[in-house]
């Protein structure tokens, strides 16, 4: 008898446990790519790929089908975040961060978006608290939608293009070579460290750290 009811007390603890409230989403992290197999190792995908190392670190699954985007929730330090990655082509990724944004009633401060860059070395991370596209559709179209280009972001060197008449949009969506490759996932622990400090309110030392990185 006390063995069944202590399984029962285990019981009611579990489900307490799962209905316990969670913390609001104060925070969203936007990795911008293509969606779909044929673009998975592609220089653009740099933000989607960030995101996957991001997913096993933290740890988050991030597939569930919201605001136009795959998301998860995770908990990163004192912060609870929604990691998102747009299910839009690149060009429309805005969509899918001003849903986020209005539904969580999140400034766009507090919206971090990693991008791929074409003017840095594969390796290279630059962080920005704000500033304009640069050419880069994805964060043209977050600009757009939420009315302003004051949103932090992490841009992830993939390389410049050959020469300068080739075509940039067959350049972003061309694959990384394996060493290309190689040195972009060797940017994704320092852009772990750098991400902890900007949700902490430590904007310079996270540009202290990510933009002095040098590639291995």
């Amino acid at each position: 008898m006390e063995t069944k009811m202590a399984n029962i007390f285990d019981l009611f603890n579990q489900i307490a446990k799962k209905e316990e409230p969670k913390e609001p989403i104060t925070w969203l992290i936007v990795g911008l790519g293509n969606p779909g197999d044929k673009y998975f190792h592609t220089r653009h995908n740099a933000g989607f790929l960030t995101l996957d190392y991001l997913s096993q670190v933290c740890p988050c699954r991030i597939d569930r089908s919201r605001f136009h985007a795959l998301c998860g929730e995770a908990q990163i330090g004192a912060h609870r975040v929604l990691m998102m990655k747009p299910q839009t082509l690149m060009n429309a990724s805005g969509t899918a961060v001003a849903e986020a944004a209005n539904f969580y009633k999140i400034s766009p401060e507090r919206i971090l978006v990693i991008s791929d860059d074409i003017a840095q070395a594969p390796g290279k991370i630059r962080v920005r608290r704000k500033g304009s596209a640069g050419g880069h559709n994805g964060l043209k179209d977050i600009i757009r939608l939420l009315g302003t280009d004051a949103f932090p972001r992490i841009r992830l060197g993939v390389g410049e293009k050959p020469h300068p008449d080739y075509d940039l949009a067959a350049w972003v969506l061309s694959e990384f070579t394996k060493e290309e490759q190689q040195a972009l996932v060797g940017t994704f622990e320092c852009v772990w460290s750098g991400i902890q400090r900007i949700l902490d309110g430590d904007f310079d030392g996270a540009m202290q750290i990510c933009n002095s990185h040098k590639p291995e």
